[in-house]
């Protein structure tokens, strides 16, 4: 599968943005898409990820609750309730196999190149 992110931009804080993933190529064995980010310096850090056959989400605890993750193609991040702390470099990710946790890094083989957000207070 390829990946496609985009919708990152520069929002002010409070506000919302919704960013996107578009897949192409087999879909329909997919174990798991996910959501991570990055800054400078910091390891990936996990945002959201939702288990493909299933649709349930799991999300980081620093986003319940202010972060969507929809299932489709594209696969949607919708992001209230912005805080300059969220911003970031966003990448989208996909797995096809169950071994490893959701939430690691290491689960996800494929991914896209990242959009960025920069939230301003």
């Amino acid at each position: 599968v390829q990946l496609q992110a985009s919708g990152g931009g520069l929002v002010q804080a409070g506000g919302s943005l919704r960013l996107s993933c578009a897949a192409s190529g087999n879909t329909f064995n997919l174990y798991a898409m996910a959501w991570f980010r990055q800054t400078p310096g910091k390891e990936r850090e996990f945002v959201a990820a939702i288990h493909w056959s299933t649709s349930t989400n799991f999300y980081g605890d620093s986003v319940k609750g202010r972060f969507l993750m929809s299932r489709g193609n594209p696969v949607y991040l919708s992001m209230n309730s912005l805080k300059r702390e969220d911003t970031a470099v966003y990448f989208c990710a996909a797995r096809y196999g169950g071994r490893g946790s959701l939430d690691s890094v290491h689960s996800y083989n494929y991914w896209g190149q990242g959009t960025d957000l920069t939230v301003s207070s």
